[in-house]
């Protein structure tokens, strides 16, 4: 599996009507994610300042920005493998690095407790320490996924989220975001396909600025819970 990733990333908010009809779409013309053939869950911490400096800096839309987190697929155990991964983005364009270890190698390696002799490590360590960075939101939703060589799309749905137990190994329960919320994501080196371009212009779908770790930080700042 590919630790780097370096690709052009736009979202779409869809209602559910064309969540379900892009959906068959995409069956017709895309393969399953090659590790996921159905429905499956991604879950994630998300690391930030006590004052959650990074999230507030992203949701300013600066030409860049970067994000930390620690990712599982499915609910694992503390040996299970995990990624923790850094995610910057630069006028629109995302990479994505990440490694993979055990989850309780992850929680000590977040606290300082041990080293990863690689540059990855090297670079997550600098970044955590650098911002000091703690975790800070539980998020998870679950995803269908299709590939085509260069060319991925994603559905998701289900955005939930909890400020407590902030443990991957705790289950993927949380507070719903919003139940029609369904977002695409397709994410290419190139330039999309002609039928998917033809896709977005039946459907009048335009990309859009959309975070899930974004939506869920404002909602709870207005609920006042951080």
């Amino acid at each position: 599996m590919n630790d780097v990733f370096d690709r052009v990333e736009k979202k779409y908010i869809l209602n559910k009507n064309q969540f379900e009809t892009i959906k068959k779409i995409l069956k017709k013309h895309m393969n399953t994610d090659p590790y996921h053939d159905d429905e499956y869950t991604i879950s994630s911490i998300y690391l930030d300042t006590d004052n959650f400096d990074l999230i507030r800096t992203s949701l300013e839309k600066p030409i860049y920005k970067e994000k930390v987190r620690l990712r599982s697929y499915g609910v694992p155990s503390l040996d299970t493998k995990v990624f923790l991964e850094i995610k910057k983005k630069y006028n629109g364009h995302g990479n994505k690095r990440r490694i993979g270890l055990k989850l309780k190698d992850a929680y000590e390696f977040i606290e300082g407790k041990i080293e990863i002799d690689s540059q990855k490590g090297k670079e997550l360590k600098y970044t955590i320490n650098h911002y000091n960075l703690k975790p800070k939101i539980y998020i998870a939703y679950d995803r269908l996924a299709f590939q085509d060589n260069e060319f991925r799309v994603t559905l998701d749905r289900n955005v939930r989220s909890r400020i407590e137990d902030i443990k991957l190994e705790d289950g993927d329960a949380g507070k719903l975001l919003d139940k029609d919320t369904f977002i695409m994501e397709a994410k290419a080196i190139n330039a999309y396909p002609t039928w998917f371009i033809e896709l977005l212009n039946e459907y009048k779908l335009y990309p859009c600025s959309f975070s899930k770790y974004g939506s869920i930080y404002k909602k709870l700042k207005k609920e006042g819970k951080i």
